[in-house]
């Protein structure tokens, strides 16, 4: 949704408001155009229901005023003597109308310096659980979530079992789009796996100022966007329709920007005609033919010198597939001296799988194609319609007929198509590996979650819990992600920081009460 369309929804809220509490701000003594003045009526509302002035911001910071709204509703209430189960109950259920019935019907009384401590300890334990609830979903929705990697898409970079914290506000917070949703998950209850959210209402969605744009070898983490599926990468449950914020989060890194030509060739990626240097911590990966002399390999060679854990094929005595091997891998199988050859494995057979769906296509060689940009102009034609198809109904909301050669837009007939928002080209570091744009085409800007920044744990899979020592990857702790040189792991740091805090305090707290 569009600023405007914002503001004339924040207008409408404002228009409620004043009708429904004009009369209780004269009560409490204040003027009743100051009810009808935005921002300005939430501060005295503050001072009113006698609560902290900082409170009115949660007021204006999405999803955060929802669960406000409720407390506020009741705050007001009991400011005025409403002080019941039933009104607590009345004021929820009618989502704050009804302070109408109390505001032109009944002759209430403001309570001035009204007591707002918690009246026992169940009252207390409700206000801390609302408080940490708040700024839990504050942090997780605007600030850092949370985030775990699932697939081997970006292996060497980014390792299966890793936990990362994702930052929201390097490209931009997105405010949530679902209205009604289980705090603090994404679209799946653990546990009991249930849909974690109601797809109506859905609510005006848009971006904070970002600190920084998407550049190209960027680490990107997106909603997926031809997710239809309840459960992440399980094809076979149910469809859904899902709302842009609860599609499954994929990681990927980008490889071309808005307004870029894009081309794969023989597993090389080209943007606008010149290879794409890879970032100085990219490990790209591919797969590879390996010929020997019939002796076998040792695992210790595989295992630590290649670190290849699985993705390898054994054709013959003297013929092998190697998934997922880096360049440095490469050179350590040509030096080993059972290897007779050892060659790339280029895709060569097209399928209708490799976007636009149209073209006979592989993951290693397509394009060119053009990497669609706020603001552009393309010709609209039945061979060029496939790229955009997408675009043109699911992303931007547009009515698309196609008969024969005519294409109609929002029922005019159309030659061209100019864009509402940037797009982006998502792959995988390992090439032969990895669900991304090559199969399902552009990540549009609205679908963007955040930019991964650090790894606080990993865990190897196929290391069993009772190893634990052994299943933790120590020397990922607490590394940067997407920094320039060599990863390094800042827990040593971290443990001596706590180390060094918990005794300051403890030994403050021991003068304390000496003193």
């Amino acid at each position: 949704m569009t600023l405007y369309q914002w503001f004339v929804v924040f207008l409408i809220i404002q228009v409620i408001h004043f009708l429904g509490t004009w009369k209780l701000y004269q009560k409490a003594g204040r003027k009743s155009w100051e009810a009808a003045i935005p921002f300005y009526n939430a501060i005295i509302l503050m001072k009113i229901i006698n609560r902290p002035f900082w409170w009115m911001f949660l007021l204006f910071i999405p999803i955060i005023n929802l669960i406000m709204f409720p407390v506020i509703w009741v705050e007001t209430l009991r400011s005025f003597g409403k002080n019941s189960n039933l009104d607590t109950a009345l004021g929820v259920l009618t989502l704050g109308f009804y302070t109408y019935y109390i505001n032109y019907t009944q002759d209430v009384t403001y309570i001035k310096d009204r007591d707002i401590n918690p009246k026992n300890s169940t009252a207390e334990f409700i206000s801390s659980i609302l408080f940490a609830i708040i700024v839990a979903t504050t942090v997780h929705t605007y600030i850092m979530q949370p985030y775990t990697i699932p697939t081997s898409s970006l292996e060497k970079s980014l390792l299966v079992g890793d936990f990362l914290f994702v930052s929201k506000f390097h490209y931009g917070a997105r405010t949530p789009s679902t209205a009604v949703a289980f705090p603090m998950v994404h679209d799946t209850i653990p546990f009991i796996n249930k849909k974690s959210y109601l797809s109506f209402p859905q609510i005006p969605s848009f971006r904070f100022p970002a600190i920084e744009k998407i550049e190209k070898n960027d680490i990107v983490v997106f909603n997926w966007p031809v997710d239809t599926v309840y459960f992440f990468r399980d094809p076979s449950a149910r469809k859904a329709i899902k709302p842009i914020d609860k599609k499954s989060n994929y990681v990927k890194r980008c490889v071309a920007t808005a307004g870029d030509s894009l081309q794969i060739k023989n597993g090389d990626v080209y943007v606008n005609g010149k290879m794409l240097p890879f970032h100085d911590r990219q490990k790209v990966q591919y797969s590879y033919k390996i010929t020997t002399d019939g002796s076998q390999f040792d695992e210790n060679f595989i295992f630590n010198e290649l670190q290849v854990t699985d993705g390898i094929r054994v054709n013959s005595n003297t013929e092998y597939e190697f998934q997922a091997l880096t360049d440095e891998s490469v050179a350590r199988l040509k030096n080993n001296p059972i290897v007779k050859s050892v060659e790339k494995i280029i895709d060569t057979i097209g399928s209708k799988s490799i976007f636009p769906h149209t073209k006979n296509w592989t993951v290693d060689n397509l394009g060119p194609i053009y990497i669609p940009q706020q603001g552009k102009t393309v010709k609209l034609n039945i061979e060029t319609l496939p790229f955009y198809k997408m675009i043109i109904e699911e992303y931007e909301k547009n009515e698309l007929l196609v008969n024969e050669n005519e294409i109609r837009i929002n029922g005019k007939v159309a030659t061209t198509y100019t864009f509402k928002q940037d797009y982006f080209w998502m792959m995988g570091d390992n090439r032969h590996n990895s669900e991304d744009s090559r199969y399902w085409g552009y990540v549009p800007a609205d679908h963007v979650v955040g930019k991964p920044v650090f790894i606080w744990m990993s865990l190897d899979q196929n290391v069993p819990w009772s190893k634990v020592i052994d299943k933790i990857r120590w020397n990922r702790l607490f590394t940067t992600v997407g920094a320039s040189g060599e990863p390094v792991s800042y827990f040593i740091y971290f443990i001596i920081a706590l180390i060094s805090y918990n005794g300051y305090s403890f030994f403050k707290k021991r003068k304390a009460k000496k003193a």
